[in-house]
């Protein structure tokens, strides 16, 4: 697999230095000053090659941006309401300007409002680190006392209610501030973050909204660019729902292989793929990440390698991002399948054989507690999951084992 970086631009402090020095081959990154809905033109795209290609003292890094994540679908696309027809012309002029630029992998999602939710980013692992946590009585804490969101209560088992009632009365002004802004963090990266009025408001737009009908607005989507992918030679990728379970009362749609099944089934074109991310489709217990590997792996156009550990067997349930190798997803077989996969490719001498992975999300460990980065885009951290999946697929690599397989 083809080791790439995300990289949220100038303004982040992980740097393409040291981007660099983690030895990746390829950069990840997108336009988040872009207002989303708007084109991204020649002109931004060049620019950020450019920033991608050389180093502030004018070298040349050596990297490339080689994978959009992400070139956003506006939520008048999600509910086509407003402008949604002209921000699909506009995601087609995007791609082909995308594409005039040599870069040939997209990743998007079709998350209602929230791109990931997390109620503690920097939340004190046993290790001393720190990591990202999702915890869902604190979540029913803010969605039921803080967000006051009508209908709430109804929407967790009522252990979690009392116990969010609990959490709600014993937290202090600042903890609640903390929590709503977790909450309402939006996309790394990207410039906006709600108030609660603005978020009561979005979340207003999706009333009577059904998981079948934003299904039946995802297929219109991919409907309409999937076509102009393919004769541009893109590779669409659509990422899980993070976390894949509903929240807030909004529908979730890309939670399992099931629902990824239905789409790739209904756009039945090799540019219609799946962004397979482990993190988040790990949160399931239902769902068997390696299996999935093997049952999507035709599609797969882009892979996140994450691991998280879940509170309970439960749907919803708690969870935090665990060390790459030592969460609850089986990583050395899910790299099995995607490297059997490449395998396979090759011998079909497909253009796409080399799948692009990033080490998603990462323990703040050592100097990455002072830095102060993007919330589960550490360096060192990152660079320390990187290093242990570049382990396990130069031992899958091994002549020795792949003599015995």
């Amino acid at each position: 697999m083809r080791q790439t970086w995300r990289w949220f631009g100038p303004k982040d402090k992980v740097r393409i230095e040291d981007a660099r020095q983690a030895g990746v081959e390829g950069i990840v990154t997108a336009l988040h000053h872009v207002p989303t809905g708007d084109i991204w033109t020649p002109e931004e795209i060049e620019k950020r090659q450019r920033d991608v290609a050389f180093l502030p003292d004018g070298s040349i890094s050596g990297l490339k941006w080689e994978v959009v994540e992400s070139l956003p679908v506006s939520e008048a696309i999600k509910t086509q309401t407003g402008d949604w027809k002209v921000h699909i012309q506009h995601y087609k002029r995007s791609l082909q300007n995308l594409a005039d630029a040599g870069i040939e992998v997209v990743c998007y999602n079709f998350m209602p409002v929230l791109d990931w939710t997390r109620t503690d980013l920097a939340w004190r692992v046993q290790h001393g680190g720190r990591a990202m946590r999702f915890d869902l009585p604190d979540f029913a804490a803010f969605d039921i006392h803080i967000l006051k969101r009508k209908g709430a209560s109804e929407s967790f088992p009522v252990h979690v209610v009392a116990e969010a009632q609990k959490r709600f009365a014993a937290m202090s002004e600042e903890r609640k501030k903390q929590l709503a802004s977790n909450v309402t963090a939006g996309l790394p990266g990207a410039v906006e973050s709600w108030s609660l009025p603005e978020l009561s408001a979005h979340l207003a737009t999706y009333d009577g909204v059904s998981p079948e009908t934003l299904r039946k607005h995802l297929i219109d989507f991919l409907a309409e660019v999937s076509s102009v992918a393919e004769k541009l030679g893109i590779r669409l990728c659509c990422h899980p729902d993070d976390p894949p379970f509903s929240l807030l009362g909004l529908p979730r749609i890309m939670s399992t292989e099931a629902d990824y099944r239905v789409v790739l089934d209904a756009v039945d074109l090799p540019s219609n793929g799946v962004t397979f991310c482990t993190g988040s489709l790990g949160v399931r217990p239902d769902n068997d990440c390696a299996a999935m590997a093997r049952n999507l792996a035709d599609r797969i156009h882009f892979v996140h390698l994450r691991n998280v550990r879940r509170d309970t067997e439960d749907t919803p349930c708690s969870f935090f991002e665990d060390e790459h190798l030592a969460g609850q997803t089986d990583m050395v077989a899910v790299v099995a399948a995607l490297l059997a996969e490449e395998a396979r490719r090759r011998k079909a001498g497909r253009k796409d054989a080399e799948i692009p992975m990033r080490p998603d999300h990462g323990q703040d460990i050592l100097d990455d507690l002072t830095r102060g980065a993007q919330p589960g885009y550490p360096a060192i951290g990152r660079l320390k999951g990187l290093a242990e999946l570049r382990g396990v697929m130069a031992a899958l690599r091994h002549p020795m084992i792949e003599k015995s397989a």
